[in-house]
């Protein structure tokens, strides 16, 4: 059902009716209502499930090959540029729908595991010696985060995309000069010829 009201939610821009979600996935009206509560219900599901799958490709459950913290890092950005350019839920998730109280609940939640994450990114990355002690790490993560969102917003909202392999190296430059990466962060991040 989940799926079923995904596609549903991508053919309707946003728009969703219970009977035609339970149409698409061949199964009656009250079982969707059983299962979800509410069209509002179904919708955050829906939500919540594109957030996991982000936090399987790009987050907690990525597969970063590169060896040196920037270079991971500069890999979870180009996951997660990739992610939302390859998913054709994105652009409604963070645009359209993103104003929706049943999304904000899921958004928020998410956004929060994501600050707290970061956070601990940059604190570990700190205690390495490749982030400078002064940078607040819950400033810094929240400022980025909301950086990086506006400007997936905007790539994601162009009749034409930019290049996702441009927008994910000057996303990374972005975070880069955040971070103030020390000399030691400065090793050849796997896959590009720019240095972090």
């Amino acid at each position: 059902m989940i799926r079923a009201a995904e596609q549903e939610l991508i053919s309707g821009h946003g728009h969703l009716e219970m009977q035609a979600v339970a149409r698409r996935a061949q199964v009656s009206v009250g079982l969707a209502y059983h299962h979800f509560g509410s069209k509002a219900g179904l919708i955050a599901a829906v939500v919540e499930d594109f957030y996991s799958r982000l936090d399987e490709g790009a987050f907690s459950g990525a597969s970063l090959r590169a060896d040196s913290w920037a270079g991971r890092e500069r890999e979870r950005i180009g996951a997660y540029v990739a992610f939302h350019y390859a998913h054709p839920f994105a652009p409604l998730v963070i645009g359209a729908l993103s104003r929706a109280p049943e999304v904000l609940d899921v958004e928020s939640a998410f956004t929060s595991r994501q600050l707290a994450a970061g956070a601990r990114m940059i604190a570990a990355a700190q205690r390495d010696g490749v982030v400078p002690d002064d940078i607040d790490p819950d400033l810094t993560i929240a400022l980025m985060i909301g950086g990086i969102r506006q400007a997936l917003i905007g790539a994601l909202m162009r009749d034409r995309r930019p290049d996702p392999a441009r927008l994910t190296d000057d996303i990374w430059a972005f975070m880069a000069a955040a971070l103030r990466l020390t000399a030691r962060a400065k090793a050849k991040v796997r896959g590009s010829n720019k240095v972090a």
